[in-house]
């Protein structure tokens, strides 16, 4: 069968080339990710920089392991997915192939041993040309995570030998891990479909369908409950997940969807070439549910996770703006309270500077973990007249000394209460400080409240000023500094939230999503490779060349209206609960759908579709029509 299988795959390579290219540029990403992540968690902090140097490049390299992470997780899936994908539909196709097989005495598992040894060659074809572009794939990385300021200028993975390796077993392992669910269904081909005219009318809303579709939809349900519930920092990879759970859920209920559509869409085009396209959608429903699938991946991840990231940018926004109660805001580079003070037309005066404080807590295991973690140095007095600030336990005014005001927000799990002692490393002050007070659940943070004479290593400072007389105020304010309104400052840290925000998403979506592109083009390919006698067949009975290229890319935009409902409704869930959860956090309603970015994907993944069926059809229309039918069975 192994033999078998190579002629299979030498005699059908246009069909897998699709998914040969989605698994070497998966092998390509996870190799780098994996290098640069491992580069990242162990390169040395260099001598020679002051602890809040050395604490924020560390900053960055923590930071740069876990979106690395993040991105091997995701590439993975998103190669298994399109693999997958790949097989299903080309056991599909050769339905009547497999059954001849089984006529001729094959069982079962040399069915699945023919299907398997496919994807063990995809696999190792993959791997080697994944190998060879890891390279080139890990200096952009390193250049990207470079220019988006997580790791140091000239940064780049350092080559291991082992990662060949991995990338062989991740390369091997996505095709095999893509191709058992279809090997499975192949294996239940039954040899007297071989008899059939047409052998691709099996059902297609199988148990198994029903099964997978049903249970991750239940999951994703309890997960968008579940983000709701936890709120914090778990919320964003918990949403991302979720959007995970809805693409592999509606993938196996999409053959229900492709009815729905059909149906407005046979209402729009009532002419003969409409009412064909219409009955193309209906009558092909695993090959329109197959082919939407990459477009709902492409939509429900980068739609989903702009909207979640837009929505806490938003919501954070909210937050900051119902909290602060100043009129003005000074930009500083030395401490000048007094003079900001003395300013005619000022009131309340709040001087805050950020610091980072490494400070040791325990999760759980008994052994403390030293993080890093951004407090803001504050003069209690004046931060309670300048922010609507309520601590659900304490008192603010105790904040002196070797004193701490703790956000349970920001680890719901370590339990903050009033009177505990957190131990802290910081040059030139204390080795522990007595939580003083519980501040409310916030998004936008500061998750950490210190007195401002903690420690010397601060940044520049920021002073939020009531005035009677802003104008004044702002006036005599401007010698000192760097004026803006609150409502101005506000809106440039929310404009500088998101632009990070974006950072993030292109670093982890950036490459992944490339997959989907292919898949797309690799799905109309496939699926205009086995039409060629449909196509014929339409020619003899009257249709022009044109006009079968012309139904075809009506059928390709149902498919696009397809996977972007259901694209659009994973993104939906995402965000939904996203908002759900910082609706219970900090009781702001926002939620930002990403209108123009969810119209521009749509404009994309339609143009890519009709101009890939355009092209597909007219090659296969190439051949005169009398010859391919003359040529069938």
């Amino acid at each position: 069968m192994l033999r078998m299988s190579w002629s299979t795959f030498r005699d059908r390579w246009q069909v897998f080339v699709g998914a040969i290219v989605t698994v070497c540029l998966g092998v390509a990403l996870v190799q780098s990710s994996l290098l640069t992540l491992v580069s990242a968690a162990t390169a040395d902090i260099p001598a020679g920089l002051s602890a809040t140097e050395a604490r924020e490049l560390r900053d960055g390299y923590d930071g740069a392991v876990a979106l690395l992470g993040m991105t091997v997780g995701l590439a993975a899936f998103v190669a298994i997915f399109i693999v997958s994908s790949t097989f299903a539909f080309t056991v599909a196709q050769r339905r009547r192939d497999l059954a001849l097989l089984r006529l001729t005495g094959a069982g079962r598992r040399q069915v699945r041993t023919l299907l398997v040894g496919e994807a063990l060659l995809l696999g190792a074809l993959g791997s080697a040309l994944g190998a060879l572009a890891g390279v080139p794939v890990m200096r952009l990385q390193g250049a990207m995570l470079d220019g988006f300021g997580f790791v140091p200028a000239g940064f780049v993975g350092e080559w291991r030998s082992w990662v060949l390796y991995v990338s062989a077993g991740t390369g091997i392992g996505i095709s095999v891990l893509g191709v058992l669910a279809a090997s499975r269904r192949a294996a239940k081909v039954r040899p007297l479909e071989a008899l059939r005219e047409v052998g691709g009318a099996a059902r297609v809303m199988t148990a198994s369908r029903w099964v997978v579709g049903m249970f991750f939809l239940a999951g994703s349900i309890a997960l968008v409950v579940l983000v709701s519930v936890l709120g914090g920092e778990a919320a964003l990879p918990l949403s991302i997940f979720v959007s995970f759970t809805l693409v592999i859920a509606f993938t196996a209920l999409a053959p229900l969807v492709v009815p729905l559509v059909s149906l407005p869409f046979g209402l729009l085009f009532r002419g003969r070439l409409g009412v064909l396209a219409h009955a193309n959608l209906r009558a092909g429903v695993r090959r329109s549910a197959s082919t939407a699938a990459p477009i709902m991946v492409l939509v429900a991840f980068v739609v989903g996770m702009a909207g979640t990231m837009a929505t806490i940018t938003e919501a954070s926004r909210q937050e900051v703006a119902r909290d602060v109660r100043a009129d003005l805001v000074l930009t500083a580079e030395r401490p000048i309270r007094d003079q900001v003070a003395a300013v005619p037309g000022v009131g309340a005066v709040s001087e805050e500077a950020p610091v980072t404080v490494d400070m040791g807590l325990d999760y759980g295991d008994g052994e403390l973990t030293y993080e890093g973690v951004d407090a803001l140095a504050v003069d209690p007095a004046g931060y309670a007249r300048t922010h609507r600030l309520a601590p659900t336990a304490g008192d603010l005014a105790d904040l002196r000394g070797a004193a701490v005001a703790v956000s349970p927000s920001y680890a719901p799990e370590l339990r903050f209460r009033v009177g505990d002692t957190l131990p802290v490393r910081m040059e030139g002050g204390p080795a522990r400080l007595r939580v003083v007070a519980l501040l409310p659940d916030t998004l936008a943070g500061p998750f950490f409240l210190v007195p401002r004479d903690l420690t010397a290593e601060q940044g520049p400072p920021r002073y939020l000023v009531q005035a009677s007389d802003p104008a004044a105020a702002a006036a005599g304010l401007g010698r000192l500094g760097e004026v803006t309104t609150a409502r101005q400052w506000i809106e440039a840290n929310a404009d500088e939230q998101q632009r990070q925000s974006v950072d993030v998403m292109v670093a982890l979506l950036g490459m992944a999503m490339l997959y989907t592109v292919i898949a797309m083009v690799n799905a109309v390919v496939i699926s205009a490779s086995d039409r060629r006698g449909e196509f014929a067949a339409a020619r003899v009975t009257g249709l022009t060349r044109g006009q079968v290229v012309r139904t075809a890319l009506g059928e390709a935009l149902g498919v696009v209206a397809i996977g972007l409902l259901l694209g659009t409704l994973a993104a939906a869930g995402t965000v939904v609960g996203i908002a759900f959860a910082i609706k219970d956090m900090i009781g702001i309603s926002a939620a930002s759908p990403p209108w123009a970015l969810l119209g521009a994907v749509a404009a994309g993944a339609t143009l890519i579709v009709a101009a890939a069926s355009v092209l597909t059809t007219l090659s296969a229309t190439r051949t005169p029509a009398i010859r391919l039918v003359a040529a069938r069975e």
